[in-house]
């Protein structure tokens, strides 16, 4: 599963939730998708989606099945959000931001760890990562990645000759 948001806040008296998410795409979501959300730390609920409705770039607003007071849908607010990786096969290899927690494999070093963030500079983006108890910035460009698999949650990157030893020499 990859982690897509974060059920922000409870719409109306209904049980209907406002759902903000990561793939950079409004119109993804549909009524036949299940969306999984963390109770706890490791412990996935699913949820059937009765409507969804886009409410931005960035957000939407969703009524579950058996969720029609606003009561129960609190216990749903803070909780984040997942899917299953073919719902977003498409997507993800658009959005860098879905990409946290794949684990990188470098062409010449190796493992070099999971991805702990992502962050967007300009028009470049760069995964933030911790690489032999530094942290680490490589860049997420199509010179450096060599394939990306969004099953396994994994990436190889060839990156350029001294870009891992310049962390390590700080």
């Amino acid at each position: 599963m990859i982690r897509i948001g974060k059920i922000v806040a409870t719409h109306g008296i209904g049980g209907s939730l406002i759902f903000t998410h990561v793939v950079g795409n409004s119109n993804w979501l549909k009524k036949e998708h299940i969306l999984h959300v963390e109770m706890q730390k490791g412990s996935f609920i699913p949820y059937f989606i009765a409507q969804c409705k886009s409410s931005g770039p960035k957000e939407y607003q969703i009524n579950i099945e058996n969720i029609d007071r606003v009561e129960d849908a609190k216990k749903l607010v803070t909780k984040h959000v997942y899917v299953d990786e073919s719902v977003l096969a498409d997507y993800a290899r658009q959005s860098p931001l879905l990409w946290i927690g794949f684990m990188v494999t470098d062409k010449h070093s190796g493992q070099l760890g999971p991805i702990d963030d992502v962050m967007q500079t300009g028009s470049q983006w760069l995964a933030k990562l911790t690489y032999k108890e530094k942290e680490v910035l490589i860049p997420l460009i199509d010179e450096t990645i060599e394939k990306l698999d969004i099953k396994l949650k994994t990436l190889s990157v060839n990156l350029p000759d001294g870009l891992l030893e310049v962390y390590l020499n700080v």
